[in-house]
């Protein structure tokens, strides 16, 4: 019998596992279509659900007795409750955002993050608490059950719930069909974990059936749940890429692509200068590149008579739903091209007249791939002698703070490597031509030798761009910066201080709060807690680095990504038998581990700085593997040399766990930001050779 419960509870922790990630994945996706989110957001997400994890993880240290004593029937009951929690969270996440927050308005970095500690920490805390709280259970069955045991379980259900999301839930079901499946799954988990005459037991069958009952409410509230306050949702669709919804207001289409307004049919302005600013430069159009596109784009492009427009968007899903819905014209010229634009550029020998990117503002590491000197020199290399290069970013209007200033001198000061000749015009967005020849600022009177007529640009043009704004401009930016790179993306380290900027605030408060907490926690903790802690810093931001090393040299690609993220949850398993089975090793293993990490990042530092750009993708996939197997043998060996007491497993667990929390936000919020890729990589190789020194000096 013991046997039997024993089992039961590790089959519990596996489908616990799996359920938790798809729900992790599936809430953090909903906070970013509710804040906009870039990578900053990612990184409170992902701070959040660690460190309410390993808060969680803590408290069953000390309420895991009295009337929270391990026994089944509780288990059984908690972990019905998390099965609950799971869309509940996502349905308070996607609706209490234009609720708390005026609709439409961006929130701020302590608003931010406030909103997501406050809707994740009940799911959080409960799903830190389960894990501890399992391995207490099976300790009553039989003391001195190994936690290493529930560890490689756990780890299981971790990497079975990333792949099943990324290649087959992501592919079939929407958000809340999703954890509707999973969370299913968990709920019969828990409900069969007790005996036969046990599980009949109002006690246990009436919280059971309402859960389900929960779950099975939720299936309905998908599309009513998106509801905005204005506007009405006509279309819904959840993309490789993300979530597809158009809104219709007053007779105007809106496409929003996770949660941003990207796209309108009613954008007359914006088309107008998009396509006329650089092509009425040129003297014929024959070919065209455009990277994604904006409303009545293509009407005006029609007017040069182009023999050919290709048209760059990676999701098939937005392009699909613009010509549906008539929001982009289907002219006989036009070549739609469902590919990463650098990857398509890096493939084809074609040369354009005009290349004209229309992307947001580089806030993202994804976006600013294409702001970097290795971008702006691809798109050098296919124009043709006197072709023309247009992006644009955030108009400047009368004022320019001191991040704006800063942005825009980088942008200038990188296409300046490329191009002899930039010009800065103010309009709705602030535009940049690049070319090698004189680019002429008379846009009205170059469309009037043309004989083409527009509705804004001839009747505002001249009251709006005059000369003095013009030179006001340039007389803005500083000469002092450095160009903008895909190793080191200032870019996005401009746009995070500009978020503080505009809200008046500062993440001193936040950095400071967090490293005392950190400081005192260090303090405190044992040896194999400190190396424990390392560990998971280094998984974490070994994982961060990845993904967006990946990105750089090969765009944004779903399957691969989330081929990641699964290699990073699987290689702990195999890690975890292995330390296991070595445990007896104990500090030497820490040795061994700790110093293969080092040389991994080393070694993946000089791949990327020598050979970036012909690596192979499995590079990426080995690092990863081997970074995260060591990682894995270390957490058996530190629970053994903790000793086989309940706090000891609780000290292992939380360590772990708020060490990710912290790697994850140092390398998303300050390293990759500010330091770059080579430098992060080498700030976490320089972590681990503290950690390998203070095992080899012998801590006490």
């Amino acid at each position: 019998m013991k046997k039997k419960a024993e089992n039961r509870i590790l089959r519990l922790v596996i489908v616990t596992g799996i359920a938790s990630v798809a729900s992790q994945l599936l809430i953090i996706r909903e906070f970013l279509s509710r804040f906009q989110g870039n990578e900053f957001v990612i990184a409170l997400i992902i701070f959040s659900w660690l460190v309410l994890g390993g808060t969680g993880t803590w408290a069953a240290r000390a309420f895991g007795r009295g009337f929270l004593a391990p026994c089944l029937e509780r288990l059984s009951l908690l972990s019905m409750l998390l099965a609950a929690l799971s869309p509940l969270t996502l349905l308070a996440a996607r609706v209490l955002r234009d609720i708390i927050f005026l609709p439409g308005s961006a929130a701020g970095f302590y608003a931010t993050s406030g909103y997501i500690f406050g809707i994740a920490a009940p799911y959080c805390l409960l799903l830190g608490f389960l894990l501890p709280y399992s391995l207490f259970c099976l300790r009553v069955l039989q003391p001195g059950f190994p936690g290493t045991r529930v560890y490689i379980a756990d780890n299981i259900g971790d990497a079975a719930g990333g792949a099943f999301f990324s290649f087959l839930l992501v592919f079939i079901a929407t958000p809340l069909q999703s954890l509707f499946i999973v969370n299913s799954v968990l709920l019969a988990a828990a409900y069969f974990l007790l005996p036969p005459e046990r599980r009949l037991r109002v006690q246990i069958f009436l919280p059971a059936a309402i859960v389900l009952a929960v779950l099975a409410t939720a299936l309905f509230m998908e599309e009513p749940s998106l509801k905005r306050p204005a506007g009405r949702l006509v279309h819904y669709e959840e993309s490789r890429y993300g979530r597809v919804e158009i809104f219709k207001y007053e007779g105007q289409h809106t496409l929003f692509i996770d949660g941003r307004p990207v796209f309108s049919d009613q954008n007359v302005i914006q088309a107008e200068e998009i396509v006329h600013y650089p092509l009425a430069q040129l003297e014929s159009v024959e070919n065209v590149l455009l990277i994604s596109a904006e409303g009545k784009m293509m009407r005006e492009l029609k007017k040069y008579n182009p023999e050919s427009v290709d048209y760059v968007e990676i999701d098939p899903a937005v392009t699909r739903t613009l010509f549906n819905y008539g929001m982009l014209e289907q002219i006989p010229v036009l070549n739609v091209i469902h590919r990463d634009a650098r990857l398509f550029l890096n493939s084809t020998a074609k040369t354009y007249d005009a290349v004209i990117v229309n992307l947001p503002e580089p806030e993202t590491f994804q976006i600013n791939r294409f702001f970097t000197k290795s971008f702006f020199r691809l798109t050098k290399q296919h124009l043709t002698e006197k072709g023309i290069f247009c992006f644009h970013t955030r108009a400047a209007g009368n004022y320019i703070s001191e991040p704006q200033q800063r942005k825009l001198s980088i942008l200038y000061k990188t296409a300046s490597c490329f191009f002899s000749d930039i010009l800065m015009l103010p309009g709705e967005r602030l535009y940049f031509l690049c070319a090698d020849f004189e680019i002429d600022a008379g846009i009205p009177a170059l469309l009037s030798d043309k004989n083409i007529n527009t509705q804004y640009i001839q009747g505002y043009f001249p009251g709006n761009i005059t000369p003095d704004r013009i030179d006001w401009l340039k007389n803005q930016l500083i000469s002092d910066v450095a160009a903008n790179t895909d190793f080191s993306p200032r870019l996005v380290g401009i746009m995070f201080s500009q978020w503080f900027a505009e809200f008046d605030s500062t993440p001193v408060l936040f950095l400071g709060i967090l490293a005392l907490g950190l400081i005192t926690y260090l303090a405190r903790s044992r040896g194999e807690e400190f190396v424990l802690f390392t560990t998971g810093a280094m998984t974490m931001g070994s994982e961060i680095l990845v993904i967006f090393a990946f990105q750089v040299f090969f765009g944004y690609i779903y399957f691969e990504i989330g081929l990641i993220v699964t290699v990073f949850l699987a290689g702990l398993l195999p890690g975890a038998f292995i330390g296991e089975r070595c445990r007896n090793l104990g500090r030497r293993l820490f040795l061994i581990t700790d110093a293969l990490l080092i040389l991994s990042v080393t070694a993946f530092i000089a791949a990327l700085y020598f050979a970036g750009n012909i690596l192979p993708e499995f590079v990426f996939l080995v690092f990863g593997g081997i970074v995260s197997v060591a990682c894995g043998i270390q957490f058996p060996v530190a629970l053994h040399l903790g000793g086989p007491e309940n706090p000891a497993a609780v000290r292992a667990f939380s360590a772990d766990l708020i060490g990710a929390a912290v790697g994850t936000l140092v390398v998303s919020v300050v390293l990759m930001p500010y330091a770059g890729l080579l430098w992060t990589a080498g700030a976490l190789a320089a972590m681990k050779t503290i950690s390998l020194s203070y095992v080899f000096l012998g801590y006490e």
